[in-house]
């Protein structure tokens, strides 16, 4: 059975891991997971204050070359090297990860539906929709905040890859926001399914699921 992958894209901090990991659960199948962010261009043959400037919410910083090239080949059935990346020193690391192929493989990123050679590659194309968050920057500059995507992105980038609170306001206002009226919003369009509320919304998950489950037993039953 050639596999079932399905993209899930949406604005950072939004909820796309969670809702492919309810999918996930949900379905009880074996999948594995693909996450855009692995894929950020190898900077390493830069000074650290050049990668610091780097636009990370731009479609030129991923390398969509090589994650497509490896979504080929986990759709024919072979093993990847998944790469990994150092958020706090904005480069590639040396590590990398062996994915082996699955009956179902997961895809999240903010850009993936941007680029046509990536949305060809899908079977199913989920939006993750989440309120605008330019209102809580503004009041979190005067101590008000309420905007949950934003809460999301910051407790990560600090927690997870080395980023202060002043530095993840000031890439927000300057890259996240815009590019992502830019490039990501409008690949909202070339979504089947439109998730508003991100994991939260269980209605939209169930139907997700059921339509996910019945093409895999189509698939199964060998009309693929």
């Amino acid at each position: 059975m050639r596999p079932l992958i399905i993209g899930v894209a949406g604005g950072s901090g939004s909820g796309k891991t969670t809702v492919a990991m309810a999918i996930h659960a949900r379905l009880g199948v074996d999948a594995v997971f693909l996450d855009q962010d692995a894929y950020y261009g190898d900077l390493g043959h830069l000074p650290f204050e050049e990668r610091v400037r780097t636009n990370f919410d731009h479609p030129d910083a991923i390398d969509t070359d090589l994650m497509v090239a490896h979504l080929e080949a986990l759709a024919a059935g072979q093993a990847i090297e998944k790469p990994t990346y150092d958020f706090a020193r904005h480069t590639r690391a040396d590590a990398t990860v062996r994915v082996e192929p699955r009956d179902v493989i997961l895809v999240d990123g903010i850009l993936i539906f941007a680029d046509a050679r990536l949305r060809r590659l899908f079977d199913v194309k989920v939006f993750v929709d989440v309120a605008d968050d330019l209102r809580f920057i503004r009041r979190m500059q005067r101590d008000v905040s309420d905007d949950l995507r934003f809460i999301r992105r910051m407790q990560r980038d600090v927690s997870e890859r080395g980023r202060s609170v002043e530095s993840i306001v000031a890439q927000y206002l300057g890259t996240v926001r815009p590019m992502h009226l830019e490039f990501v919003e409008p690949s909202k369009r070339y979504a089947d399914i439109i998730v508003p509320e991100g994991g939260r919304n269980t209605i939209a998950i169930q139907m997700l699921e059921a339509r996910v489950a019945a093409e895999i037993a189509r698939r199964r039953a060998g009309r693929d």
